[in-house]
């Protein structure tokens, strides 16, 4: 905001209307007695309005910007009235590009002035604050602190009145200049201006352009928000913490099962023995005595225990009913690699492998077993199956742990990117390697 703060006292208005003294337009004060200086809309002449004889401040040229809220609306702000009395243009220089940005003067005559500010759509209700933040602190980023609130440095930059219409608390003329220490902490923005040896301090709420018309009972839709404002809400910030809550829930019900699933799971063991897959014997297979499956429909695990060494093998396993003859087949592979070589001792695969079948109801079962492979200088080799009923499955837990996870890694993405794409615009901008070799 290009203003000092201004506190409204019970002044006598000096006129409710007068005429321009530049071109001679009939120009009307809204705020009586608060109205410092007045921009004729017809000529741009900047009029000081408590002077009895309108001194022209400056002599300008008509104002082509158009006001996105006319002067003259009212609205309700927080269920009081305020009309819109002023509206300015303001100008920052940053690395030879201009950007300007609107400011409203809203005036209510029980209590004083409210800004707005809009900036490609990003709205902003902004108030004078009576003091200063409690404390300053400097550094590589300098941080201020209001009410408990931390707000961190964003840019600083001087600021200039380019255009304007209608009344101010203030003695306006075109080119004021003030140096500006914007500090944020979403969805506030907290404001340093300095002219001379006075420096105003005020508080920005962003408000969403929706907010802002329906306050002021606008019927044309303002335009929506381009990019990411200083002080915008991330839309994605409480978005890793909500799922990371609701990972934790669903952690502990996992743990529950688990913990239920080794509880309750009988992991009996119903059928052991060991074997020896000779290879000249590769194409015959070998069938188990009969064992039973008691109890309810459960999973099946067998467990292969192999004496390999630099070998592998293969085996077919079949369960199958006695009863009903339904076969359920299954493979794995078998293998265990060691040596050493220029960068020490490795081992390669695994002598142990565990292969599941779910849902196998109860019933007298066998198995039967076609092994095959191995290394041609191997003869043979030996391995224990052993077959458990009801045993307990840990590798779901993992999985499912998993797949809890993925949804709260990613959401740290678009919080992140929105963070990013904020700073960029600051004075803080992260600097990529090509921007330092192009520094050099």
């Amino acid at each position: 905001m290009v203003a000092p703060f201004e506190t409204p006292t019970a002044r006598v208005p000096k006129a409710a209307g007068f005429n321009c003294p530049s071109c001679g337009a009939a120009i009307e004060l809204h705020a009586q007695g608060w109205a410092v200086s007045v921009v004729c809309g017809a000529c741009g002449a900047q009029l000081d309005a408590t002077d009895e004889n309108l001194k022209v401040l400056q002599y300008g040229e008509r104002v082509t910007a158009k006001p996105r809220i006319p002067l003259g609306t009212r609205g309700t702000w927080k269920g009081a009235p305020w009309e819109v009395i002023g509206f300015q243009v303001v100008t920052i220089s940053v690395e030879g590009t201009d950007y300007s940005w609107t400011e409203y003067v809203c005036f209510n005559p029980f209590r004083g002035f409210l800004y707005l500010s809009e900036y490609e759509g990003h709205w902003n209700v902004i108030e004078k604050l009576r003091r200063r933040p409690e404390r300053e602190a400097g550094g590589a980023r300098p941080t201020v602190e209001l009410n408990g609130t931390t707000y961190k440095h964003f840019q600083t930059a001087t600021a200039y009145t380019t255009a304007a219409l209608g009344e101010f608390p203030w003695e306006l003329r075109m080119g004021d200049h003030v140096v500006s220490r914007d500090f944020v902490a979403p969805p506030y923005i907290l404001s340093a201006e300095a002219s001379g040896n006075e420096i105003t301090w005020s508080l920005g709420t962003y408000t969403p352009p929706e907010v802002i018309q329906k306050a002021f009972g606008l019927t044309k839709p303002l335009m929506q928000p381009i990019g990411v404002f200083a002080n915008q809400p991330n839309p994605h910030a409480n978005t890793p913490k909500r799922l990371l809550e609701r990972f934790a829930l669903s952690l502990i019900a996992l743990v529950v099962l688990l913990i239920l699933n080794v509880t309750l799971a009988s992991n009996r063991t119903v059928f052991e023995r060991s074997f020896t897959f000779s290879r000249a014997q590769e194409e015959q297979a070998s069938v188990t005595d009969v064992f039973d499956l008691d109890g309810r429909t459960s999973n099946v695990a067998i467990d292969l225990e192999s004496d390999l060494d630099n070998d592998w093998l293969f085996l077919v396993l079949s369960l199958i009913n006695e009863t009903t003859g339904e076969t359920r087949e299954v493979t794995r592979q078998l293998s265990y690699y060691h040596g050493s070589d220029s960068d020490g001792s490795w081992t390669e695969g695994d002598r142990r492998e565990t292969v599941r079948i779910a849902s196998v109801p109860a019933g007298r079962y066998f198995l039967r077993v076609q092994a095959e492979g191995g290394e041609p200088a191997k003869s043979s080799a030996s391995y224990i199956m052993r077959v458990r009923r009801d045993a307990p499955h840990y590798g779901f837990y993992g999985i499912a742990v998993l797949a809890l996870l993925v949804p709260v890694v990613l959401s740290v993405f678009p919080a992140a990117s929105f963070e990013s794409r904020r700073w960029a615009e600051s004075d803080h901008a992260p600097t990529s390697s090509s921007d330092s070799d192009d520094d050099e």
